[in-house]
């Protein structure tokens, strides 16, 4: 199967690191439009215990408004989720690789606008992990 996340690890506990996510997207020029804490939503709906994890939806109006402009179906694929789990001592943080666009939809037009999105989002893991 192909890859289709980008990762860092994080040597930080979790609520640090998903604090450094959020401060690292908005430097990349995201904002986060939605949250899901997943250990909260798993407990209540099926009352199961899972690690600590969130999944931001990360976008960069710019970006999208100019993928939408491409292909509208890119819709379907926004916001840019964001997953940060705690992992032992630390975290994990898996973001979904914009590239993934071009290639699921077909559209190459779609490229540069990947491209733009995957150099902030691996900037943005860089700097986590410094």
């Amino acid at each position: 199967m192909a890859e289709f996340t980008m990762s860092a690890a994080i040597d930080a506990p979790y609520d640090e690191a998903v604090a450094r996510v959020r401060e690292g997207l908005a430097a990349a020029g995201f904002g986060v439009l939605t949250e899901i804490d997943l250990t909260a939503t798993l407990k209540a709906k099926l009352d199961v215990d899972v690690p600590p994890k969130v999944i931001l939806g990360a976008c960069r109006p710019q970006l999208a408004h100019e993928a939408l402009g491409i292909d509208p179906r890119v819709a379907a694929l926004l916001p840019c989720n964001v997953v940060v789990s705690a992992d032992g001592a630390g975290a994990l943080v898996e973001v979904m690789d914009p590239n993934v666009m071009p290639e699921f939809t077909g559209t190459a037009a779609l490229s540069g606008v990947a491209a733009d999105a995957r150099q902030r989002l691996a900037g943005m893991l860089d700097g986590l992990r410094a």
